[in-house]
């Protein structure tokens, strides 16, 4: 026993000995304490001197054409026939500017990509809503989402503006809207059409979340359109009754007018005037015959 409590003191000692004779390395934060002020110095020449013209991406030294084209494929997740990808950004504009600089090109241009995109959305669109809604909330929804602005927003934020080969710079919106075009023409031709529409779907068709239809749908005359559209559908006449008012005589005149039809409430609204409050009912009543309160 004695031997064995000897022999523990020993190691417990040595234990000891180890633990605070072992040296502590500092980790070493690499703090580069010039960084800041050389970047503070720059950026004063900088606003000295006068405003440069912007510039395009391709004029950087770190730029590579190939290594942007292959991840513009894996950012979106499709999968792309590599000559048609960069087809697609190919206008017509900077074929011609290669000409006319002497530089001999085979490059195609992207026309044939362009009409066959634009036709294949239009279509796409259509035939999503067809069955939801009437024929003229469909070409409302296909005018909206086809404008140059909406495609040429969608195409941005894809991130085709540094890929684009075009005579224009900055890129103009019309250019921007032809390109989202012309790739989805080269989505369909790489794989097939389920894929090329639900790259639409996921891309273009999901900006009307939120929307309300009458955001998109500009109807001038919805007394009337309503009156027509129930009698197409086999309603018998419909009504107005003037329901509640307050105010009458003042500024903050408010008027309640219901539409009716066989005794049914069809739509109700609100309105400063009768006339107001009739349109806002006949709103109210589209919207339920269409169940179109949200696209």
């Amino acid at each position: 026993m004695a031997l064995l409590r000897r022999t523990l003191v020993n190691l417990s000692y040595c234990l000891t000995q180890t633990v605070y004779n072992t040296p502590v390395k500092v980790p070493n934060r690499a703090i580069k304490r010039w960084v800041a002020p050389t970047l503070r110095e720059l950026e004063r020449r900088r606003k000295k001197m006068e405003s440069q013209p912007l510039q395009p991406r391709t004029s950087y030294l770190e730029w590579n054409y190939d290594a942007e084209i292959y991840a513009f494929a894996k950012r979106l997740g499709e999968t792309f026939d590599d000559a048609l990808l960069r087809r697609a950004f190919v206008h017509r504009t900077y074929v011609i500017q290669q000409e006319i600089k002497g530089n001999e090109t085979d490059l195609q241009d992207n026309r044939e990509l362009i009409n066959e995109g634009e036709s294949f959305v239009i279509d796409c669109i259509k035939k999503h809503f067809q069955n939801k809604y009437l024929p003229d909330v469909v070409n409302a929804l296909q005018s909206y989402l086809t404008s140059e602005s909406m495609l040429s927003h969608v195409a941005s934020h894809m991130g085709v503006k540094d890929l684009i080969l075009s005579a224009d710079f900055p890129v103009e919106k019309s250019t921007l809207s032809n390109t989202f075009k012309a790739v989805v023409a080269a989505l369909r031709q790489s794989t097939d059409e389920k894929r090329a529409t639900a790259f639409i779907n996921d891309f273009l068709i999901c900006q009307l979340n939120g929307k309300d239809i009458f955001d998109v749908w500009d109807l001038s005359n919805p007394y009337e359109y309503l009156l027509r559209v129930l009698k197409e559908k086999g309603y018998s006449e419909v009504e107005p009754r003037l329901c509640n008012q307050s105010a009458a005589n003042t500024v903050l005149a408010n008027y309640q007018v219901g539409l009716y039809s066989n005794k049914k409430l069809l739509g109700i609204g609100w309105g400063e005037s009768i006339e107001i409050a009739k349109d806002t009912a006949a709103l109210d009543a589209i919207q339920k015959l269409q169940s179109i309160d949200k696209i």
